[in-house]
């Protein structure tokens, strides 16, 4: 519809992200950042998100919606598939935080950050402590 064509204001959208010590970070971001970039661009304490920049190398920007949330999603490609098939805790409400694009139905929405963080580039380094 024109009128959300119009409304690619600089719109303030909240998002809610509960971290893996089950703390709530609340930040507020343009329509338009993906889920990465808002958590880069405000530093919230999210230990090891994102490590490849959002270039589908790594899985380590997994979050898990709601399933009303995640339904409303844009469909998802068969890159961030393959990446995701790599992150810990997988569930079916599971996404990449750097292919999800804010708009504004997903206003106020909370995404939770699994316990777990899996980046296939230090899964080696792992294996090789224990």
């Amino acid at each position: 519809s024109a009128m959300s064509r119009n409304s690619r204001s600089d719109e303030k959208l909240t998002v809610h992200f509960i971290n893996r010590h089950n703390e709530k970070l609340t930040a507020v971001a343009k329509e338009g950042d993906s889920l990465l970039d808002v958590v880069m661009h405000h530093n919230l304490s999210i230990d090891g998100f994102g490590a490849c920049e959002g270039t589908l190398a790594c899985s380590t920007c997994h979050i898990i919606f709601d399933k009303e949330t995640f339904e409303t999603l844009d469909t998802i490609t068969d890159e961030e598939l393959d990446m995701l098939d790599l992150a810990f805790g997988l569930t079916s409400t599971s996404r990449l935080g750097c292919q999800i694009c804010l708009k504004k139905s997903l206003d106020g929405i909370t995404v939770k950050i699994p316990k777990e963080v899996s980046d296939v580039r230090k899964a080696a380094d792992a294996k090789e402590q224990l």
